[in-house]
């Protein structure tokens, strides 16, 4: 039976399974930023790295804050000219619309859920994952933050996960991950012996349900179809 809950944050919770990339590209699009989305995945590959390898992000940033280097990042790596940069706003209020809208239909969710088990975050962050998340009004949600730029351990590494299986106090048997990337939280989370939800929306090409013989314990299309899931994992344990 299933006695705790891990999360995924970026993709999970806070776009309902929407890959950022998918995000930010529809905001470039309806801003009317003219770059191919080839040159915009090369831009965002630039830009995450740059942020997960330099201390760009600092520990008070709110979301808006993240995005906004993000996009700036991005936009230098395409070189577009500086009568572009005045978009960068729009951009961000774009994404931060939709961010907004999920977290208030998941709250909805992880307040049911809250009554029910005890849950810990683990999420590639860049050391202000506190400050996103108490300006969501989310932090109260989790018991406990395991988050890669604190521990210095990075998702698919198993071992992130084992570090929330060890201060939610259960057998990994006991505990279930919830994330939205097959590679990044299904695969490591199976490793470490968890039951796995597989938020499975609309990856970047790097997500698959079945890999060798690894699949996910339930697949949900929608955040809000969580509890059921749970429902089912825990009727086929019985």
């Amino acid at each position: 039976m299933i006695k705790g809950l891990l999360f995924d944050y970026g993709g999970t919770i806070d776009t309902n399974g929407r890959h950022w990339a998918n995000v930010i590209w529809e905001a470039y699009q309806a801003t009317g930023i003219e770059t191919s989305f080839e040159q915009f995945m090369e831009a965002y590959a630039f830009g995450e790295k740059s942020l997960a390898i330099n201390p760009i992000i600092k520990p008070h940033h709110i979301f808006s804050d993240v995005l906004r280097l993000k996009i700036e990042l991005q936009f230098s790596h395409l070189k577009l000219k500086d009568d572009w940069y005045p978009k960068i706003e729009e951009v961000v209020s774009r994404c931060m619309e939709l961010v907004v809208a999920t977290v208030s239909e998941a709250k909805k969710t992880l307040d049911e859920l809250a009554g029910q088990y005890p849950m810990v975050l683990v999420s590639n962050f860049y050391g202000n994952i506190q400050s996103v998340l108490s300006d969501f009004g989310l932090a109260h949600y989790f018991e406990y933050i395991v988050e890669s730029a604190v521990v210095g351990v990075r998702k698919p590494n198993p071992a992130i996960y084992q570090l929330g299986v060890d201060h939610i106090g259960f057998k990994a048997a006991e505990c279930a991950v919830i994330g939205d990337s097959f590679k990044k939280d299904i695969i490591p989370a199976k490793e470490v012996g968890c039951k796995t939800i597989w938020l499975n929306v609309d990856g970047i090409q790097e997500d698959l349900s079945v890999v060798g013989n690894e699949s996910a314990d339930a697949q949900i299309g929608d955040f809000i179809e969580l509890q059921e899931a749970l429902r089912k994992i825990n009727t086929s344990v019985v």
